[in-house]
């Protein structure tokens, strides 16, 4: 399962963003966001798979997020072009 989760946001491109349900239905698993949550928290690999670019599915970022909290969350996806709406990010543009 979360290696299925993980083949799943490597996919998704700089400058977009994919909610924890998206990657779920996506990987073929509806209904199991938290798994992929859990999956994220543990990633293996930051540097190929990129967390980062999972948000909640209302465009809020995770206080859980475990590569350096929810200001370097924001940080990340803002150097990719992702844009915001006050604290959550724009998903009428950004998402997949």
């Amino acid at each position: 399962m979360f290696s299925a989760f993980y083949e799943i946001v490597k996919s998704i491109p700089k400058g977009k963003v994919a909610s924890y349900g998206q990657v779920a239905s996506l990987a073929g698993f509806n209904g199991c966001a938290r798994q992929v949550g859990y999956a994220l928290h543990n990633n293996p690999d930051p540097e190929t798979i990129p967390c980062h670019r999972v948000v909640f599915k209302d465009g809020s970022l995770s206080s859980a997020f475990a590569f350096g909290g929810i200001d370097v969350h924001r940080k990340l996806l803002e150097d990719e072009g992702v844009g915001f709406i006050g604290d959550k990010v724009d998903m009428k543009i950004f998402s997949l």
